[in-house]
């Protein structure tokens, strides 16, 4: 027997026990004739004691531990003088009568601690110490018990997990599939799934009412710290519903985990916003409701007082920061290069503090009463102490968006993300199309069987772009946690949608053939939603990145650095594939 107990078992109820441990030497300390060993496995840590007036020879031995090595003891409990109140293992020690070494270790490249000093990619080479690391341990212990809620919520709804294909059809449309050569149908590919959505769409068809399925899903797309090439999706999908179906449904999912992973007991429904009024107020369409800042259209207030560049703008925007009118030059200043950077686009930005006695200043002074200034403060609802900040632009939608960024900036800089606060909300009533002005076309905002609106139907002949979705974001802390819609059911209705979409008969039999010959058999009304499972993990662990919620994750460039993936193919092969390589020149 390696254990009796592990290492993060022993209480003050043990005093007197003797106990067998294995784990690996996290640190090692000598104090005059005693050593101290911390030793760590994956439940905690127990200080070991090895002293020379006991057992002189185990002593020695122990000074030569180095950290990591494997080591197996056996000795008695005893309560710890100096008790350490960081472990739950504090109170106690044990003394140690026996040591085996049971493998040495190299010198690990970086300290495995909660505050590791290896760099990202460090870590990422040598991951499998990184989870040693109690920190990213404790990540995927909360991956674990999600994965269990999450199956033991859906199963008391009654919904079944079933498993789809891996090796799927490629649907060009969208994010880039994977694509993984057939050996023995030389010149086709599989595709890996971005989504299994067209399978329980047939499972709906074939009369399974309720599915889940937590599964691995993969995009060949430009990687952030909320992407992964490869991710886990918690996919579910159910017949006979309407849209308040799904919400209740899956609104009561995410009350279940919030109870029962962090003792949140959450009894208010969750709000509801439209799509438009997301982008109206908060330029996003997964706004972070924690705090106000709230979006004011100023066009009437600020428009035809010689200000050319609000004059000639098709909109203008602010945002009030409260008590924020002390931010000096210097910070205001750093603001305006901010909204000017790549990633945020704007031009320029216009400020306007409130005076404790109640004047304004402002950045466009010159153009301006005080009256109009005092207006412009009411209509920003602006008290003394406050500051006002501005965007205007030539396109209403990218402004807004631009100002919506300038706010999570602002937000973040005064400390009101609060990672312990929970703003969850639905935000319904998305546009079902979006035009492309270099390819001339409507794509799917969402994907090409999402229903539109009933009531919008007719406007798919007359004005595609003003038809709304039947489709439904949840939103939580300004993460998009999870979407989906009621789908469409009717064959007609669906090949309606591919010829909006510029799809020919052939084109969207050649790639959807099946799945709208399924519909020709009677096919059930029926909607659902997937969930980014690692999105979720992040945001109960308040980590800003998924990639410490995944055992073995990608770098930013998709690259696993720890095994070198991906790698070049031997010529042998490649040969097999009947495939040829072409690199790309440098």
């Amino acid at each position: 027997m390696f254990r009796t107990t592990t290492c993060g078992a022993l209480r003050a109820s043990n005093i007197g026990e003797e106990v067998t441990l294995a784990g690996w030497v996290q640190r090692n300390r000598k104090m005059g004739g005693m050593s101290f060993i911390d030793l760590r496995d994956r439940y905690g840590i127990t200080q070991l004691v090895f002293s020379q007036e006991h057992d002189p020879e185990t002593a020695d031995r122990a000074t030569h531990l180095g950290r990591e090595y494997v080591i197996q003891v056996k000795g008695v409990v005893a309560e710890r003088s100096a008790k350490n109140d960081k472990l739950e293992t504090g109170d106690v020690e044990v003394i140690v009568k026996e040591l085996e070494i049971l493998n040495t270790s190299d010198t690990p490249p970086f300290t495995i601690e909660e505050h590791s000093d290896g760099g990202d990619e460090l870590r990422m080479k040598y991951r499998y110490l990184d989870l040693r690391r109690s920190v990213v341990r404790q990540n995927l212990e909360l991956r674990h018990r999600m994965g269990i809620e999450i199956r033991r919520y859906l199963d008391g709804q009654k919904f079944l997990e079933v498993e789809t294909p891996v090796l799927i059809k490629s649907t060009p449309e969208g994010a880039r599939d994977f694509v993984v050569p057939s050996r023995m149908n030389p010149g086709e590919f599989y595709a890996l799934p971005q989504s299994p959505q067209t399978f329980k769409q047939l499972l709906m068809v074939a009369g399974f009412d309720r599915y889940f399925q937590i599964v691995k899903c993969f995009r060949d797309e430009d990687l952030r710290a909320d992407r992964q090439p490869e991710f886990t999706q918690i996919d579910c999908e159910m017949s006979f519903v309407e849209q308040e179906d799904v919400l209740h449904t899956f609104e009561g999912l995410s009350k279940h985990l919030f109870k029962e992973l962090l003792g949140i007991q959450q009894s208010e429904a969750y709000p509801r916003i439209s799509w438009h009024d997301a982008m109206k107020y908060y330029g996003s369409d997964k706004p972070d409701t924690r705090f106000g800042m709230l979006f004011v259209e100023l066009m009437d207030t600020l428009q035809g007082h010689g200000f050319k560049v609000f004059d000639n703008a098709a909109y203008i925007g602010g945002i009030c920061v409260k008590g924020a009118a002390t931010y000096t030059r210097k910070q205001l200043d750093q603001l305006t290069e901010f909204v000017k950077k790549p990633q945020v686009g704007a031009k320029g930005l216009v400020y306007a503090r409130v005076g404790e006695d109640g004047t304004v200043k402002s950045s466009v002074d010159k153009f301006y009463s005080q009256e109009q200034l005092q207006e412009l403060a009411k209509v920003m609802e602006a008290t003394p102490g406050d500051l006002i900040l501005i965007l205007s632009g030539d396109d209403a939608m990218k402004t807004r968006k631009q100002l919506g960024t300038l706010r999570l900036h602002v937000a973040e800089a005064e400390g009101l993300m609060d990672p312990n606060t929970f703003a969850c909300l639905w935000v319904v009533d998305f546009p079902l199309l979006e035009w492309d002005d270099e390819t001339q076309r409507y794509y799917a905002m969402h994907h090409p069987f999402t229903s539109p609106k009933p009531e919008d139907i007719p406007l798919l002949d007359t004005d595609p772009g003003k038809v709304r979705a039947n489709a439904y974001d949840m939103v939580i802390n300004g993460v998009e946690v999870g979407g989906g819609s009621i789908r469409i059911h009717d064959s007609q209705l669906q090949k309606k949608m591919f010829e909006v979409l510029g799809f020919t008969d052939e084109k969207a039999e050649e790639q959807f053939g099946f799945l709208m010959n399924a519909f020709k058999y009677g096919a059930p009304p029926h909607g659902g939603i997937a969930y980014g499972f690692d999105r979720w993990v992040s945001l109960f662990a308040k980590l800003n990145s998924i990639r410490d919620t995944i055992a073995f994750p990608k770098n930013n460039s998709g690259r696993d650095v720890m095994i070198d993936a991906p790698s070049v193919l031997d010529p042998e092969q490649l040969d097999e594939l009947y495939l040829v390589t072409k690199a790309p020149n440098n």
